[in-house]
């Protein structure tokens, strides 16, 4: 399920970027590809670890399907969910409260309006005639009609996804392997052949060559810490 579930993840063009310099949240520069890396956190004695899988990935990975699917099969998603963008200073949409309870969202001037569902599970919210007369209407919407708002059909994963990001212990993971991530596959893919391209064909020859690639930039940053070899073993200058 884990490689299944990988596979589709993972985008099918190869415009990955590898400049990942000067973003505190390690999301790449570009925003174009974002990477995604699975593993076991088998770190059973602390208090967010447990042997289940974890799933790292960019914003182009926090949308609801994905997050949905997520959730689904059991596997913690550690992929960041975008926050409602604020355009031109007005009211976004976090500053209404949707209610998924009721189908309901409340606008900061405490109107409330039923959710009008799609056939597909999202829907959408229209605020009438009450946009006209509310003083707060310079501040929620500059539209000639009234202020509406769009109702995903994993809305509550995503609240869900964006609730979990406001945890410093999300974050403080996050920016620590998301960023290693991006810059080991940076790293596998800065050379015209082996890391983006395969050289060879057939499954098991592709899978040879990249490890091969794979343990020359091992032995690269080996060689970059100082690793040497001792009477007891080998070792890292200054370890």
């Amino acid at each position: 399920m884990a490689e299944e579930l990988i596979t589709d993840l993972i985008p099918d063009d190869d415009t990955a970027d590898d400049d990942l310099e000067g973003d505190p949240d390690g999301i790449s520069a570009s925003g174009e590809v974002p990477h995604v890396v699975l593993h076991d956190d088998d770190a059973g004695d602390t208090d967010q670890g447990d042997d289940r899988s974890t799933v790292y990935g960019d914003s182009a990975y926090g949308t609801g399907p994905i997050q949905s699917r997520l959730e689904d099969v059991g596997i913690d998603s550690t992929c960041k969910t975008q926050g409602p963008n604020a355009t031109n200073a007005l009211f976004a949409e976090d500053r209404l409260a949707v209610n998924l309870t009721d189908d309901t969202v409340t606008c900061p001037a405490g109107l409330t309006v039923a959710i009008r569902r799609h056939a597909k599970g999202g829907g959408v919210v229209k605020f009438a005639d009450a946009c006209d007369s509310c003083i707060l209407r310079p501040l929620c919407t500059k539209a000639a009609e009234v202020r509406s708002i769009s109702v995903a059909p994993n809305e509550a994963v995503l609240a869900r996804a964006r609730a979990r990001q406001n945890d410093p212990w999300w974050v403080g993971d996050y920016r620590t392997t998301r960023p290693k991530v991006e810059r080991k596959l940076a790293h596998l893919i800065r050379r015209k052949h082996g890391g983006r391209r395969a050289r060879v064909r057939g499954t098991a020859r592709v899978g040879a060559d990249f490890s091969l690639l794979a343990a020359a930039v091992d032995l690269a940053r080996l060689g970059n810490l100082g690793a040497c070899s001792t009477p007891t073993g080998w070792t890292v200058v200054g370890s």
